[in-house]
């Protein structure tokens, strides 16, 4: 009979298994993991996101249902208290460092913008995720309110994100847009939050559109 392997499973061979355990070497943090290692951590928060569930018990019950799968991508099993843990204790450098290595690997097997001018086409946008103040005392964004901002971008030449910043929820989309380095004669579509004329200057003088 023949297999055939899950799309998760084939997102997966985009991140080699010894690349993602040297990276968690070389950011290791924290207590030593017992059971949940970072691989089954990983392992799992994928499938979560790409499921939609919306909490640790809610992503423990539906790898508990299918338990086969994580099994075949190299995972362990995952107990309903492991998650909690292992997600407050490791560190998240590991992950933006992957993140990093991405974007080239999938530029090569993507296809083109399919716009009919040849400039490269970056969107920008930020978005606000709301959190518990109590609980992310940090993260303060309003008086009685917390929340972290996620600042990304995308290269419309294969529908790719180039870049995230996780910042506080206050920090402005454009303290972000500054530290960008786009490709020479690049066209920048942005929102209003985004509005800055010395920036835009900037833009034009590096031969760039928005």
């Amino acid at each position: 009979m023949a297999h055939n392997g899950t799309v998760f499973a084939q997102l997966l061979k985009l991140v080699p298994r010894h690349e993602f355990e040297g990276l968690a070497r070389e950011h290791g943090s924290g207590r030593k993991a017992r059971k949940l290692t970072r691989w089954s951590q990983f392992v799992a928060m994928g499938m979560a996101q790409l499921a939609g569930r919306s909490s640790l018990r809610d992503i423990v019950s539906n790898l508990s249902a299918q338990s086969r799968k994580p099994c075949r991508l190299g995972a362990g099993e995952v107990s309903r208290s492991s998650p909690s843990r292992v997600n407050a204790d490791k560190p998240w450098e590991p992950c933006e460092a992957l993140f990093g290595r991405l974007p080239s690997r999938c530029q090569a097997s993507s296809p083109g913008h399919g716009f009919r001018f040849k400039n490269k086409l970056h969107s920008l946008d930020a978005t606000v995720i709301d959190l518990c103040l109590s609980m992310f005392p940090w993260a303060k964004f309003r008086r009685a309110k917390g929340a972290l901002k996620v600042h990304a971008g995308m290269d419309h030449e294969g529908r790719l994100p180039t870049f995230a910043a996780v910042t506080e929820g206050r920090t402005s989309d454009i303290e972000v847009a500054r530290t960008l380095r786009l490709p020479k004669g690049s066209i920048v579509a942005a929102d209003r939050a985004h509005l800055d004329f010395e920036w835009i200057n900037s833009l034009i003088l590096k031969g760039s559109s928005w």
